[in-house]
C-alpha cells in the first residue's frame, strides 16, 4: 500500500477545498486526513488510487481555487488507518492566501428563489463556491473567528451542513441563514420603492456602498451626479443579465464572459445604436457605457422584486426592465464608506436612504473595472473580485513594499515570486484616502504574515506616497515613474534580458527632473536607457492644462508658429491671450514630452471638450471623447518627424485644423499609433529584439492599443500589453516592487532598519 504527503500551495483556502479532496478521497476508496495552514492545504493520503486521485485533483478543482503547485512525498503507510478525516487548522508561518470575494455562484441563487427553502430571498446566503472573502478576513487560515462572522453563531442547522464534509457549506466561514446570520435595515420592497420614487439609495455591498438612483429617471442621474460632485465622470449601470445588457450595449463573446465572471466587474462596452433611451448624464457624450451585473444576493433580490417575484432562476435569463446607476458612495473623490455610522455621516446630503447590514466590511474594495483590449481582458482599475490575488513574478526576491505615485494609486506587497497588489486606493489628495493608503499596507501584511525589507516609491519628492514611504523606517528605493510602467509590464509577462518599451501617460518626473510622459526606455534588470521621448509641448498653467484642453491646442499652435491665432481662436475659453503670453515668456508653461498631453492638444484643436462647461471637468475627459468618435482610424503620411530619437507629432496636429472632429479623432488616432511604430522599430532591430512592451495611461484607449498591437505584428513585433494589472497609475506599484526586487538581488540585503510597527 502507497501513501503519500500532499502540499497543495495556491489559492486553496476559503474555496471548498477541504471538502472537495475529502469527497475525492472517499470515492477513490483513500484513506488519510487534510488540515489548513499557513502555506495552504496540508494532506496524506493512502490507496490503490493516488495517480487517479493526483489527477483529479489538478483537473476537478473547486470553480474558486486555485494551484500553484502540488508537492508529493512518499511517506510509510499506516495499515491500520480507516476513513478521511479533516483536521483542524493549524497556524504557523503563512504562505498562502485569501481568496478575492466572488459573485453569488448558480446553487445559491437557486436556493435564493426557491420558496420552499430555508434561505428564500435570505440576503446574505453563500457557500463554498461564492460570497465574501476579502473584504471580511482580518487574518489566515482562513476561518470563522478571523473573519467578520466571529460575532454569528451558527444555529442548528447551518452547524450540520458546516459539518458535513458531503455538504458545500462544509466549513463555508461566512455561511449563515435567517435565524443566525446577518440582517439587513429595511425590506428589499422599500428599497425598489424608494428607487423607483426617484430616491437616490445607498446600499451596503461587498466592499463598500454604493448610490444607486434609478437609471432611467434623468432628474434623480442629475441630483446624484450634482450630489456627489462627479463632474462629467461616466456612472456605471447594474442590469440583471446579460439580456438585459444587450439593449443597451453591442457585446462581443469575450466582453459578455468577462461580465459574467465570478469577478463581477464593471465592463466598458460600446453603446447599441437605437437603444432604449438612457440619461446622457450616465455618460455624457461617450460611446461606452460601463456595464455590470449583480454579485450580491441584495442586487439579485431588488431585480427579483422588480420582476415580481417569480420562482426559480428562469426569469435571470430573460431581459428585465429594471436598470440601476450604481456608483461608489464616496463624496469629492475620498475612499467609499463600508460602515454603518461612517456612512449615515459621510452620506448624510447625498442618499435620501441609507440601507445596511450587521456584517461588517474589514477592508475597502471598489468595484473592478475592465474593458477588452486588442482581443483580451485589460483593467482599468483592479478591486473587487480581483484583489488580493497573486500577480507571479518571473524571480523569487526579498519581500518589499510598494506605495505607487499619486494617482490612482494602489500598494503592492511582494513575497518570493509573488506580487500582491492591493485594490484602487485613488488619488492621494486628501487625508482620507492617505489614511485608506495605510490601512491597506496593513492589511496587506497581516493576512499575507510579511515584513517587508524595504519600500519603492516614485521618484517625485513631494508625493504623498513618497513621504508615506520614508516615514516608515526602512530602506527606501525610487524608482522612476515611466520605468515602473515598463517594468510592472515586465513583471506579469517575465522574460529575461533586455526590453524595449513605450510608456506613453500624462505625466512622471523624469530622471532629469523634467516633465515626462512620451517615453521610449531600454529596459535591463533594475535599470533602464531613455532611448527618445515625444517633442515637448508647453504646458500652460501647469497641472491645470490637463483639465483644460484648449491651453495644450494653445501650446500646439505656438509650436506651429501660429501663436497669433490663440486669442481668437480660444476667447471663448479662457485667458487666451494671457495663455499665448504665457507660453511666449515661458513663464509658468514647463515643456512636457507627455503624451497624453498630445491627446490634449488635438482635443482643443477639433473643439472635443475643449474647455470643461462643468467645473474644471477630469483628467482624461478630453481623451476618453476624443476616442468615443473614432470608428476607423487613418493615417496622415508625413504626419511626423524623428530627429535624434524625438518624435514630432507637430504635422499632425497642424491637419487637423481643417478638417471635423471626427475625421479628426480617427486621423490622430490612427498617424498616432503608425508614427509610434516606425519610431520604434530601429530601435528594435538595432538591438535584434522582437517584442515590444507597451504601459502608461494612454494605452487605457484600446482603439490607441490596437493600433499599436496590430502596426507592430505588421512589422514582426509582438506588443506586450498590461493584463494582470491596469497600464495606468493603477499598476505602479507593481512595476515599483519589481524593479526593486530586481535591485535587492543584484546588489545585497539593504541594511538595517527600524522594524515596521506591528500589523
Amino acid at each position: 500500500m502507497k501513501r503519500l504527503r500532499l502540499r497543495v500551495r495556491g489559492q486553496v483556502q476559503g474555496v471548498g477545498f477541504r471538502p472537495f479532496l475529502h469527497g475525492l478521497a472517499h470515492r477513490l476508496a483513500l484513506t488519510g486526513w487534510v488540515l489548513n495552514d499557513g502555506a495552504g492545504v496540508l494532506a496524506e493520503v493512502q490507496g490503490d488510487a493516488l495517480e487517479r486521485f493526483l489527477a483529479a485533483l489538478a483537473e476537478d478543482a473547486p470553480p474558486l481555487a486555485r494551484i500553484d503547485a502540488i508537492e508529493t512525498d512518499a511517506i510509510p503507510a499506516q495499515p491500520d488507518e480507516t476513513g478521511f478525516a479533516i483536521l483542524a487548522s493549524q497556524r504557523g508561518a503563512v504562505s498562502t492566501g485569501i481568496a478575492p470575494d466572488a459573485a453569488v455562484c448558480p446553487a445559491c441563487l437557486a436556493e435564493l428563489f426557491d420558496p420552499a427553502d430555508r434561505r428564500y430571498r435570505y440576503p446574505f446566503l453563500n457557500c463554498t463556491h461564492c460570497g465574501p472573502r476579502f473584504t471580511i478576513t482580518r487574518a489566515l487560515p482562513y476561518d470563522r473567528p478571523q473573519t467578520a462572522m466571529a460575532g454569528f453563531p451558527l444555529c442548528p442547522d447551518c452547524a450540520a451542513e458546516y459539518a458535513d464534509p458531503a455538504d458545500r457549506r462544509f466549513h463555508a466561514q461566512p455561511t449563515a441563514c435567517p435565524a443566525c446570520g446577518p440582517r439587513l435595515s429595511h425590506p428589499i420592497a422599500e428599497v425598489l420603492a424608494a428607487l423607483r420614487d426617484g430616491r437616490i439609495v445607498a446600499i451596503k455591498g461587498l466592499g463598500g456602498f454604493h448610490l444607486a438612483c434609478d437609471a432611467f429617471d434623468a432628474a434623480a442621474v442629475e441630483r446624484l451626479r450634482a450630489r456627489k460632485q462627479r463632474n462629467g465622470k461616466p456612472f456605471a449601470l447594474m442590469v440583471a443579465n446579460a439580456a438585459s445588457a444587450e439593449r443597451f450595449v453591442e457585446m462581443e463573446a469575450a466582453e459578455r464572459a468577462l461580465l459574467e465572471g465570478v469577478a463581477r466587474p464593471v465592463v466598458l462596452v460600446r453603446r447599441r445604436n437605437g437603444a432604449p433611451s438612457l440619461p446622457d448624464s450616465i455618460a455624457p457624450g461617450l460611446a461606452w457605457l460601463g456595464i455590470m451585473l449583480p454579485y450580491t444576493p441584495i442586487h439579485h433580490l431588488l431585480f427579483h422584486e422588480a420582476a415580481g417575484r417569480p420562482d426559480g432562476t428562469a426569469w435571470l435569463e430573460r431581459p428585465q426592465d429594471l436598470a440601476l446607476v450604481m456608483t461608489s458612495a464616496n463624496p469629492g473623490g475620498e475612499p467609499l464608506a463600508i460602515g454603518n455610522d461612517e456612512a449615515r455621516r459621510r452620506l448624510e446630503g447625498i442618499a435620501d436612504l441609507i440601507v445596511d447590514h450587521d456584517r461588517d466590511i474589514l477592508i475597502r474594495a471598489d468595484d473592478s473595472v475592465m474593458r477588452v483590449v486588442a482581443g483580451a481582458p485589460a483593467f482599468l482599475r483592479r478591486g473587487r473580485g480581483h484583489a488580493p490575488a497573486p500577480i507571479r513574478l518571473p524571480r523569487s526576491g526579498p519581500p518589499v513594499l510598494a506605495v505607487g505615485g499619486h494617482q490612482k494609486t494602489t500598494v503592492c506587497l511582494t513575497r518570493g515570486d509573488e506580487a500582491f497588489l492591493s485594490q484602487h486606493i485613488g488619488d492621494l489628495d486628501n487625508a482620507a484616502t492617505l489614511a485608506f493608503l495605510e490601512e491597506s499596507v496593513t492589511h496587506l501584511r497581516r493576512i499575507l504574515a510579511v515584513e517587508p525589507v524595504a519600500v519603492a516609491h516614485d521618484l517625485h519628492p513631494d508625493f504623498q506616497s513618497t513621504r508615506f514611504a520614508e516615514s516608515l523606517g526602512l530602506p527606501t528605493l525610487p524608482v522612476q515613474h515611466h520605468h515602473a510602467h515598463i517594468a510592472a509590464v515586465l513583471a506579469e509577462q517575465g522574460g529575461g534580458g533586455p526590453a524595449l518599451g513605450l510608456a506613453l501617460d500624462g505625466f512622471g518626473l523624469g530622471a532629469d527632473g523634467g516633465s515626462w510622459g512620451g517615453e521610449m526606455l531600454l529596459v535591463e534588470g533594475a535599470g533602464f536607457t531613455r532611448l527618445g521621448h515625444l517633442a515637448p509641448l508647453a504646458q500652460p498653467g501647469g497641472d491645470v492644462a490637463a483639465r483644460q484642453p484648449w491651453r495644450m491646442a494653445a501650446a500646439a499652435l505656438a509650436r506651429m508658429g501660429r501663436g497669433a491665432e490663440i486669442a481668437k481662436r480660444f476667447a471663448a475659453c479662457g485667458p487666451a491671450d494671457g495663455v499665448r503670453r504665457m507660453i511666449e515668456a515661458g513663464v509658468n508653461a514647463p515643456p512636457t514630452s507627455s503624451c497624453g498631453r498630445w491627446f490634449d492638444a488635438a482635443c482643443g484643436l477639433l473643439g472635443v471638450r475643449a474647455f470643461s462647461l462643468k467645473g474644471a471637468g477630469f483628467e482624461g475627459e478630453a481623451p476618453m471623447a476624443l476616442e468615443s468618435l473614432v470608428r476607423r482610424p487613418t493615417v496622415l503620411q508625413g504626419g511626423w518627424r524623428i530627429d535624434g530619437g524625438v518624435l514630432d507629432l507637430t504635422p499632425l496636429l497642424e491637419s487637423l485644423l481643417q478638417i471635423n472632429a471626427q475625421e479628426g479623432a480617427e486621423r490622430f488616432h490612427g498617424t498616432l499609433a503608425a508614427a509610434l511604430v516606425d519610431w520604434a522599430m530601429p530601435e528594435l532591430a538595432a538591438r535584434g529584439l522582437d517584442r515590444v512592451i507597451l504601459s502608461g495611461g494612454c494605452l487605457m484607449n484600446a482603439v490607441l492599443a490596437e493600433g499599436l498591437s496590430a502596426g507592430f505584428a505588421a512589422r514582426g513585433v509582438t506588443a506586450l500589453l498590461p493584463r494582470r494589472a491596469p497600464a495606468n497609475d493603477g499598476g505602479h506599484a507593481l512595476g515599483q516592487a519589481w524593479v526593486a526586487v530586481q535591485s535587492l538581488l543584484q546588489e545585497g540585503p539593504p541594511p538595517c532598519a527600524s522594524p515596521f510597527p506591528p500589523a
